[in-house]
């Protein structure tokens, strides 16, 4: 089994960012995460940040988040969302002088981790471009003994008739459909829309975390009513599949009872 974490729109601002909202929520929520994450008494192989790092893709901020992520115990992978720039990334935290998409692959735990960067810049919705596909194609031919998991910001589009701003185009999505069909892919791992949620694609599981800034009221109707509530995921990839528990940060929660480990193994 292999146990990772799943965090995404971290959001992160830095104070003197060109930022109109107040996002030192985002930071102080961040700092617990790594916290959390790090006292773990079972530590995940890897952690995944699965986009919107930042809110505003200055350098700045990256540099914040470099310096909140940088006591984190497990390996770290990171992947690009709409409110990222590439270029301020690339300064802090990849090819210095590069504003080229941010895609890559590694092995974890055991897993293939494959990142594609979804960003479509000046649009709220994603695309995947062929020079990643290209990229893909090549991964996928290696460790081919191994479960693949895809990290991308937006979620492929899995309704033609759903919101188009909250996924990758639907040609991306059919061309993406072709090219994992037949892989052994344990999940995709998305965020974007802020909202704590499971598809399942072509028997792919997409696992979308609400994020660490705030999520979005579903009962509301009359438009996007965005709320208090902060969460991650913890997953755990077993031969039988991909597990995933949704962990919320905020707002917090009042204790009603605590029934101590001995008297849990007594109940067996």
């Amino acid at each position: 089994m292999t146990r990772f974490i799943h965090l995404t729109d971290l959001h992160i601002s830095h104070p003197g960012s060109p930022d109109p909202s107040d996002k030192s929520g985002a930071v102080e929520t961040l700092r617990r995460v790594v916290q959390v994450i790090n006292a773990m008494e079972r530590q995940p192989a890897f952690v995944v940040a699965s986009g919107d790092l930042t809110n505003m893709g200055d350098a700045a901020s990256y540099r914040l988040l470099q310096e909140i992520l940088e006591p984190l115990a497990p390996p770290l992978v990171m992947a690009l969302g709409n409110h990222d720039k590439r270029a301020p990334f690339h300064e802090v935290l990849g090819n210095a002088g590069s504003d080229a998409p941010y895609f890559h692959d590694v092995v974890h735990g055991g897993m293939h981790v494959i990142t594609l960067d979804t960003m479509k810049p000046g649009h709220v919705a994603g695309t995947i471009c062929d020079a990643q596909f290209d990229f893909l194609a090549h991964a996928l031919s290696r460790h081919s003994d191994l479960p693949r998991l895809i990290v991308m910001h937006h979620p492929p589009r899995v309704d033609a008739d759903g919101l188009p701003w909250g996924s990758i185009d639907m040609p991306a999505t059919e061309r993406l459909a072709e090219m994992l069909q037949g892989q052994k892919v344990a999940g995709i791992l998305s965020g974007h829309i802020h909202i704590n949620q499971v598809n399942h694609w072509y028997g792919i599981p997409i696992v979308i975390s609400n994020g660490q800034d705030s999520t979005i009221d579903l009962l509301a109707t009359d438009g996007l009513r965005i709320v208090e509530g902060t969460g991650m995921g913890i997953c755990e990839w077993r031969p039988s599949g991909l597990s995933v528990s949704f962990v919320p940060l905020s707002p917090a929660a009042r204790e009603l009872r605590m029934i101590d480990r001995k008297r849990l193994l007594a109940f067996t």
